[in-house]
């Protein structure tokens, strides 16, 4: 048994020497290799064991350069420029030379870098070191030289109108900022004043004051400001003037021009156009992957928001070397930036401004397309907001005045459906053509000022404005909006065929169109109409029948068209398409149209108002009542216009539609008529 332990102790020794043995030769031959000295070297720069990579060098290297120096230089070149996946090949070694001729390839933020490359070494104590200077990062570098990252800035797209006026892109704004130095010893007193003038508090001020870099000769950014425009006279443009006059009477206060986005016509395209803001925490996360990064901006609204991906700029990447007197020297890599695509519009700035201004003070919403194309010239929503203040910085109580604002300066009203009213009443003659169930030269006789259609109707009766001598027919009818003529016209037409030419005039389904707009229904439930009240109501445009302004814009194109409903676009398009082929006959279309070409013509139409001299118009008004019951007294009124020239070319048209709320003891729809005298004599084409 003694023998056999002894056996086996003496195989455990020679185990452990043989193991030894080889460690040692193994040691020996890592010892006495450069590639794999260098090998391990590159593999520590991946690992970011720079100590490591200290150890590796030679003593006279390390006598040149300490360890701290030599840490920091090489973390801020490799971390600062990302590298990865770092491969050499070697291309010579030369042992009695101590040199070795190798190509390294490695990813950086900017892409990958590839360079031939040179190291030397030394035997000291039996093992290679490393010769080392700064030449081992990149040949090209010495101990002056410095590695930069630079950004190449992927410019956001800018969108333009039809006759290319920008609508939002690159600007300038007013920058104001303070120089500490230049405040006054006690400058509680300006910080107030400033912070009045900024709608900001004296508390957010200090804090940019306080800010860890800030010197006291360094401009210190506090706010932005619109830019003000010289050549304009209005009122908002003359308190902005004075305002940045009262700022510059502060001591230490600097105005400069800062580039910026910038919306040219503000509140009078900002639900069209929209804004943008800084990314949020929440979209960066759903993005990051698509060229943002925390100091990106990002579309919140509108057009803006709905042409993010095309108009996004990514940002590129240049990794440089430049010498001691900032010279560059050599380009390691470089991922080029990509510009955001520039999006040219159907919109025309020129309709746009001129809605806006007419009805600025209104709650109102407009749509104007050119009616044989479906080009969307304008949509303009009122009272509105500025997009510029969005960018430039939007104060809590500006904020909280817009949200509280009553007229809702921040609703979209060209995006909702409205109760149409009598704009409603060209549609159901149309649908009564077409379809058989009513006569245009049918007489449907006078009812005085109110009607129903028998007793079952209780207390209930329609009513209408106007009475007039001649037949009760569909001209007259148009040329006096009567309510009456439509209610039996409706009953005629019955609910079923009703509903089924307003499906097929695209009631109850998504618009076509790249801005989403609410859908415009003919009942709350999509079902028929419940009751004979209720189909009459809506032959007049009343009862539960809802219309979005662009919808109404498409199908009164359809009148103009014979019988063919546009598809609306918002970018230009070669060739006109249908959203709706014969929603109408052409014989219904042309019927309809010359009534409403009497609606203005005619002394006694609705709409005589806007006659314009050397233009064929046709168009209808609408005044829509808004109540709670059948019996309400209390309620509002909506009043509508829409009005197209009929002899214009294809590049020659242009159909209007507005709404405007609380018209009631206005003028009804009469007051839009009045609104729109200039408009039309300003944009209307002549007839050619």
């Amino acid at each position: 048994m003694k023998i056999q332990k002894k056996q086996r102790v003496v195989v455990l020794i020679l185990a452990v020497l043989i193991l030894a043995a080889a460690f040692l030769i193994y040691r020996i031959a890592a010892s006495g290799s450069m590639e794999k000295t260098l090998n391990q070297y590159m593999t520590c720069i991946e690992e970011k064991a720079y100590g490591e990579m200290y150890a590796m060098l030679d003593e006279a290297s390390r006598n040149r350069v300490s360890k701290e120096a030599f840490i920091t230089r090489n973390r801020n070149i490799y971390e600062g420029i990302d590298a990865k996946n770092i491969q050499i090949s070697i291309i010579l070694e030369d042992k009695k030379e101590g040199q070795i001729r190798y190509k390294t390839v490695m990813d950086s933020s900017a892409g990958t870098i590839r360079f031939p490359n040179q190291a030397e070494f030394h035997k000291e104590e039996g093992e290679y070191k490393l010769s080392w200077t700064d030449r081992m990062i990149h040949p090209q570098l010495d101990e002056t030289g410095t590695v930069r990252v630079l950004t190449l800035k992927g410019e956001r797209g800018s969108i333009y109108d039809c006759r290319g006026t920008m609508l939002a892109g690159k600007g300038t704004v007013a920058a104001v900022g303070l120089i500490p130095e230049k405040m006054s010893k006690d400058p509680r007193q300006d910080l107030k004043k400033m912070g009045r003038l900024l709608d900001m508090s004296v508390s957010d001020i200090e804090k940019k004051l306080e800010a860890k870099w800030v010197k006291p000769h360094l401009l210190v950014p506090i706010k932005k400001l619109k830019k003000v425009n010289e050549a304009s006279s209005s009122t908002v443009e003359m308190k902005n003037e004075e305002l940045q006059k009262q700022l510059l009477k502060i001591p230490g206060v600097v105005i400069g021009d800062e580039t910026s986005r910038i919306y040219p016509l503000g509140e009078k395209a900002a639900h069209l156009i929209g804004y943008v803001q800084g990314i949020s925490a929440e979209e960066l996360e759903s993005r990051k992957d698509k060229g943002y990064d925390s100091y990106s901006v990002i579309g919140k609204s509108g057009l803006e928001l709905l042409y993010e991906e095309r108009l996004h700029g990514i940002d590129g990447e240049k990794i440089v070397i430049y010498n001691k007197k900032g010279n560059e020297i050599a380009v390691l890599a470089e991922n080029p930036n990509q510009d955001g695509e520039n999006i040219k519009l159907t919109i025309d700035a020129e309709i746009q401004s001129a809605l806006y201004d007419t009805y600025r003070k209104d709650k109102s919403c407009s749509a104007a397309i050119n009616p044989m194309t479906g080009a969307v010239l304008a949509l303009v929503s009122t009272p509105s907001y500025d997009s510029n203040d969005f960018v430039v910085g939007l104060s809590e109580k500006r904020w909280k005045q817009l949200n509280e604002d009553k007229a809702a300066p921040m609703f979209n009203r060209f995006r909702q459906a409205w109760c149409p009213g009598s704009t409603m009443k060209p549609v159901t003659g149309a649908i009564g053509i077409t379809s058989g169930t009513l006569s245009q030269t049918q007489d449907m006789g006078h009812s005085g000022l109110s009607w129903q259609k028998d007793g079952s109707w209780g207390g209930y009766r329609v009513t209408t404005l106007h009475e007039y001598s001649g037949k009760a027919d569909l001209e007259n009818a148009l040329i006096y909006s009567d309510n009456i003529y439509f209610a039996k016209a409706a009953l005629k037409i019955g609910a079923e065929t009703l509903a089924e030419n307003l499906k097929r005039a695209g009631f109850g389904e998504e618009i076509p169109f790249a801005v989403h707009m609410n859908q415009s229904q003919y009942t709350n439930d999509g079902k028929l109409m419940k009751t004979e009240i209720q189909l009459a109501d809506s032959g007049y445009g009343q009862g539960e029948i809802l219309v979005n302004p662009l919808h109404l814009a498409c199908i009164y194109s359809a009148f103009r068209n014979e019988g063919n409903m546009v598809k609306p676009h918002l970018e230009k398009k070669e060739q006109t398409e249908w959203w709706k082929e014969h929603i109408f006959s052409s014989k219904a279309a042309a019927v309809i149209e010359d009534g409403m070409k009497k609606v203005i013509s005619s002394p006694e139409g609705t709409g005589h108002g806007a006659a314009t001299g050397g233009v064929a118009l046709a168009g209808k008004t609408g005044t829509a009542e808004i109540k709670a019951s059948q019996s309400d007294t209390s309620g509002t009124e909506l009043g509508w216009f829409c009005v197209y020239n009929t002899k214009g070319s294809e590049k020659n048209s242009l159909l209007l539609v507005t709404m405007v709320e609380d018209v009631k003891n206005r003028g009804g729809s009469g007051y839009l008529v009045n609104q729109y005298r200039t408009i039309l004599a300003d944009f209307m084409p002549k007839d050619r």
